[in-house]
């Protein structure tokens, strides 16, 4: 299981990771066949007599090579193409999907890519890769044996998980100094300081970050979260739950009759399917229990699948702008 597989999108359903073949069409991810290493989260360095061409990788994660116009072969989706948000308005012709659910990929179709590596993140908690944690079915496993895999860390910073594919980017010959991609870099930067001001000037203002279920409120853990990991690093006041679930620790599971165990001045809701999220928690009866819910103080909060310079600029501006107007005095 990952944190992704456990979204409450789809009440009981864990989401996450998935897999699929990807590989590069384009000529900056493929020229020249010298040498290539690269180092993956878990620490272990890749090393290949070329540099790969022919990626397969989960959903989220091709966001992050395609950003830097690495385009995949294929990939696999947690849930399906609508749902993943990184991948929203990208051009995806000509990639292979060979998995839309979770733990199912279809190996056959991944081998036929023939790939050379393998771009899935690294989830420290379950010490796997993205698609690959406990759970999976047999044949999706067989995936993880045709290449090696490679990914950067679900667990610390969000920046550093961004960072990680500009490096991969760079390992693979692609100018990310150059304009078309430094003006990404330079607007998050900017992104950064104004949120940074932003919780300077409002100190008092608490958040929650939660993703609703049907059965459960799902609570988020900063330390698991690479987002609130960063936001807590720059000053924002994020609530941390006591009892996160001893083998999954993302999430602490709340049932809705104790929805009100935190309350902040501003909820923070899992934005992967947003409107159904909001839907599914405005459904509940003990909702309007949770202050923030009650005055309709929502933010969306990026659940795990921010990979891109541009896609955290654009959620860390819409989160600066809550902070700014939120009431301090809900919780």
């Amino acid at each position: 299981m990952t944190a992704r597989r456990l979204l409450p999108l789809v009440a009981g359903l864990v989401a996450a990771l998935t897999l699929t073949a990807c590989g590069s069409d384009d000529t900056s991810s493929a020229s020249g066949d010298d040498a290539w290493s690269y180092t993956s989260a878990n620490g272990d360095t890749i090393t290949l007599d070329h540099k790969p061409k022919r990626i397969i990788a989960s959903a989220a994660e091709a966001a992050g090579l395609m950003a830097f116009g690495i385009k995949p072969v294929g990939i696999y989706y947690a849930q399906g193409e609508d749902w993943e948000p990184g991948l929203q308005g990208k051009d995806l012709s000509g990639i292979k999907v060979i998995g839309k659910e979770w733990g199912k990929i279809d190996a056959e179709a991944a081998a036929a890519l023939k790939p050379d590596l393998i771009v899935a993140d690294w989830w420290p908690a379950q010490k796997e890769y993205q698609g690959f944690e406990e759970g999976a079915d047999a044949a999706s496993m067989k995936v993880r044996k045709l290449a090696p895999v490679i990914g950067a860390n679900q667990q610390g910073s969000l920046l550093e998980v961004v960072e990680w594919y500009e490096g991969f980017a760079q390992s693979m010959d692609v100018d990310t100094e150059s304009t078309k991609y430094a003006s990404d870099k330079k607007a998050f930067d900017q992104a950064k300081a104004d949120f940074r001001a932003a919780v300077k000037a409002r100190p008092d203002v608490s958040a929650l970050a939660v993703s609703p279920a049907d059965d459960l409120l799902y609570v988020a853990v900063p330390k698991y979260s690479t987002s609130l990991t960063d936001f807590k690093a720059w000053g924002l006041d994020v609530v941390v739950p006591d009892s996160p679930k001893a083998d999954f620790p993302y999430w602490e599971y709340l049932s809705w009759e104790k929805a009100d165990k935190y309350q902040a001045d501003l909820l923070m809701l899992d934005d992967r399917g947003y409107e159904n999220t909001i839907k599914t928690g405005e459904r509940q009866p003990t909702w309007d229990k949770i202050k923030a819910a009650k005055a309709r103080e929502y933010t969306p909060w990026p659940g795990y699948w921010i990979h891109t310079y541009a896609d955290y600029t654009e959620q860390l501006t819409t989160l600066t702008a809550a902070v700014e107007k939120a009431d301090a005095n809900l919780a």
